[in-house]
């Protein structure tokens, strides 16, 4: 492996780690040689990823956090320091979509679930470890973002608005940190094939107009987020910070020809 690709001595800890663009993040960052910290709500589905990744040769660990609770997460953030002894890569990876439709008809509690898992719960994790991460020399932070956050979506609308505030922060934390040699961006990706995309995916008629509009004409696949989140944690990417990356087939610069 190039030097420039590996995580070979580093700790990182990465949520929503279980299935999809996480899992895939987790399996590359400990094929580069990252030990690991993974969360997700869910304990069983966190054992389960540890024995499997385990088995690929990873070191990994799990620590299952509902990231709606704010003192669950700084847990999170100190049983991960715990183990890991430091923190080079954060993560934050977790996401959730709970109101589909126009922003007018989201309730309160759609509002609440959305921006704390989607936005506040990465301020919290951010708050709490880089103070340790810039101690150490320095790191890397990858906040998952979405292409809602870069346009207007008539289902979608609150959580884009969450997704354009999370790369927002990547903007702010990446100005706030550098000088302490902590790089922060925001990836934004398209659709990809995982079980979160399910409801775009399984329904043919809106993948049809979709990949229309797709210069590449396919869905992503969880991996290719993967490696763009290795490049932006690993020596290569040490001179990108603050960006907001877009991972869509060419998406949102198609015009549907």
């Amino acid at each position: 492996m190039s030097a420039l690709f590996s995580l070979a001595g580093k700790a990182a800890l990465i949520t929503g780690a279980t299935r999809g663009i996480g899992l895939a993040i987790a399996r590359e960052y400990g094929r580069a040689g990252a030990r690991l910290v993974i969360s997700s709500e869910n304990a069983e589905d966190c054992a389960r990823v540890v024995n499997t990744l385990t088995e690929e040769g990873i070191d990994v660990m799990a620590v299952p956090a509902d990231l709606c609770d704010a003192h669950a997460v700084h847990a999170l953030a100190h049983r991960a320091l715990e183990h890991l002894g430091r923190l080079d890569v954060l993560v934050c990876n977790a996401g959730v979509a709970p109101h589909m439709g126009p922003l007018g008809s989201a309730s309160d509690a759609d509002w609440e679930l959305t921006f704390t898992v989607n936005l506040r719960s990465a301020l919290w994790l951010t708050a709490a470890l880089l103070p340790v991460m810039a101690e150490h020399g320095g790191g890397s932070v990858v906040l998952m973002a979405s292409i809602a956050s870069v346009r207007g979506n008539k289902g979608l609308g609150l959580y884009g608005l969450s997704k354009a505030g999370l790369a927002q922060l990547a903007r702010n934390l990446a100005v706030e940190w550098g000088p302490a040699n902590i790089r922060v961006n925001a990836i934004s990706p398209g659709v990809i094939h995982t079980d979160f995309a399910r409801p775009l995916t399984d329904n043919p008629e809106v993948m049809q107009r979709r990949l229309a509009l797709t210069p590449l004409r396919r869905v992503g696949r969880p991996e290719e987020v993967a490696a763009l989140a290795l490049l932006l944690a690993a020596p290569g990417g040490a001179f990108i910070s603050g960006q907001n990356l877009i991972v869509d087939g060419g998406t949102t610069i198609g015009d549907g020809n």
